[in-house]
């Protein structure tokens, strides 16, 4: 136990409300948590950190504390204290030490009191380049051949939590330029970046996606960014945007690149206004990382072995990887104990496992011949297309993640 968790547990000793939540801030920091949860249950109250992707118990304490620490948590949110009956939602700006935080706040009436749950948004940390985020080879030079184009949609896919918009502000970060001006629409904004206009969607006024890029297009933008494409209003537009001359990002919910073609033509969009107007998909995953410092080799099992088998029918060309390494493959997996670096853990930080098409005209004539999902993806591998099992594979063979844990992200 370090010094702040015993901060932490001497603050909930005496009931010191604030320091409770200032401890809490400061553990979910030195953890790098994404998410703080407050959760009530019916004879304590549990705090939980989601720390790469994974919740941890952080700490517990009485009910009666419960009250003191939400409406604390109100009233940094400037949410209403006297409201309990429904949701809620707010952002906290402050600093935990010299450290800025941003923490977006979300509050849900439960039979034993309100749960929060606190998005921890580190504003200390920059924007991480296309590159850091996992992207090599042959997707990082489609990713930049189509972020180079004058106009065009560019679509990022994949759950909730694989770090698409993530991309999308690496990406916005590489295009922001003085000559250029870049409009978002977010809901809600998770990172201001100078240089971008950047608007909150306030859909419970009628002030959604549609909206906001209908007025996009009187506001002389070069670039737009949407943050997420959620019916066919807001992808017509998008398409009208792209063809008269503006660069179009967003996000999109399928499992992978090729089923977003499937879902955009579901939503009526002629194929001939698909083909003309998409320039890339990226479909992804974010897998935990294995920590470099404790990692264990070992021999894969046959079923890694013949799961390798079949994904490399078609080998990709990739930036680092060696061949060879397919005749006499090692797998990683985390040390049962972890380290001190990575804190017992055995996994440190998360990777992004990738999947770029580009709308080559091979794929563009497949989707004007009405071709099978299969058959674009077919076509897509022949073409250079690493698709998302082979770029975890590759990953796991070099040591960044287990193979484990590619396989709970990428099911086939």
């Amino acid at each position: 136990m370090n010094e702040t968790e015993k901060n932490l547990k001497n603050a909930i000793i005496a009931a010191d409300v604030p320091a409770i939540i200032e401890a809490v801030m400061q553990i979910s920091l030195e953890k790098r948590a994404s998410d703080i949860h407050i959760e009530p249950h019916k004879s304590l109250v549990q705090v939980r950190l989601r720390v790469d992707g994974d919740l941890q118990i952080l700490v517990e304490y009485p009910l009666s504390l419960h009250p003191g620490i939400v409406s604390r948590v109100k009233i940094m949110s400037n949410l209403k204290i006297d409201e309990s009956r429904i949701p809620q939602d707010g952002r906290i700006t402050t600093f935990v030490g010299k450290t800025e935080v941003d923490l977006r706040v979300s509050t849900l009436p439960t039979p034993n009191g309100e749960k929060v749950v606190m998005r921890v948004l580190d504003k200390s940390k920059k924007i991480p380049e296309i590159k850091s985020l996992g992207i090599v080879g042959e997707n990082y030079e489609r990713i930049m051949k189509a972020l180079k184009q004058p106009n065009g949609i560019i679509l990022t896919t994949g759950p909730t939590g694989s770090g698409k918009t993530t991309t999308l502000y690496s990406a916005l970060s590489f295009l922001n330029a003085t000559e250029k001006n870049i409009l978002t629409f977010e809901d809600p904004i998770e990172n201001q970046m100078e240089g971008l206009n950047q608007s909150q969607m306030r859909p419970d006024i009628g002030y959604a996606f549609a909206t906001g890029l209908r007025t996009a297009l009187r506001q002389d933008p070069d670039i737009i960014m949407v943050g997420e494409i959620r019916d066919k209003e807001t992808i017509d537009i998008a398409i009208e945007a792209s063809l008269t001359g503006h660069l179009v990002l967003s996000t999109i919910h399928t499992n992978s690149a090729v089923d977003t073609i499937t879902r955009i033509l579901n939503m009526k969009v002629p194929d001939f206004l698909l083909s003309a107007s998409v320039n890339l998909i990226i479909a992804q995953r974010l897998a935990k990382k294995l920590c470099p410092d404790c990692r264990q080799p070992h021999p894969p099992s046959q079923n890694a072995l013949k799961r390798i088998q079949e994904a490399f029918t078609i080998v990709p060309e990739y930036e680092g990887f060696d061949l060879s390494i397919l005749n006499d493959p090692v797998m990683y997996m985390p040390s049962e104990h972890g380290c001190q670096s990575c804190q017992g853990l055995g996994y440190k930080g998360r990777i992004g496992i990738f999947e770029v098409l580009f709308m080559s005209l091979g794929i563009k004539d497949a989707i004007m011949k009405g071709n099978t999902a299969t058959q674009i993806q077919e076509i897509a591998q022949k073409e250079g297309m690493v698709t998302l099992e082979q770029d975890g594979l590759i990953k796991a063979l070099k040591g960044d993640t287990s193979f484990e844990e590619v396989y709970k992200l990428v099911k086939n």
